[in-house]
């Protein structure tokens, strides 16, 4: 259910956007999503429709790339990928764990109308 309160954010964020932009229509937004976030792209798709109505972000496509959980071991100190499902190292099978990467959330950017001509506007800035 938290991706009700982060599609609401994320509309918001939008729209503000592109109104900066003199956007006339958002035709989709792409997310970079940590594979810890734990935050389901379809949801916030399923949401962003019915929250968007009468908006000129109304039909948006979210378009989301999940980005691998990447850790250091504490331990034998190498670096690795792994799953949420295996959070041990796979080279020593160490548990001391740091997180490189995998929790990250944000906008990478937003495809646009201006006056009837598409363009795209990039942004890092929504986490």
């Amino acid at each position: 259910m938290h991706e009700l309160s982060i599609t609401e954010h994320l509309l918001e964020y939008c729209l503000t956007k592109a109104a900066e932009q003199n956007a006339v229509k958002i035709r989709s937004v792409r997310l970079c999503i940590g594979a810890l976030k734990g935050i389901v792209p379809e949801c916030i798709q399923t949401y962003l429709d019915l929250l968007a109505e009468g908006t000129i972000a109304e039909g948006m496509q979210v378009q989301a790339k999940i980005l691998p959980l990447k850790i250091r071991c504490k331990d034998c100190g190498r670096n690795s990928e792994i799953s949420s499902r295996q959070l041990f190292c796979p080279h020593c099978k160490g548990l001391h764990l740091q997180i490189l990467s995998g929790k990250e959330f944000y906008i990478d950017s937003l495809e646009v109308d201006i006056d009837g001509n598409q363009s795209l506007t990039s942004d890092h800035g929504m986490e």
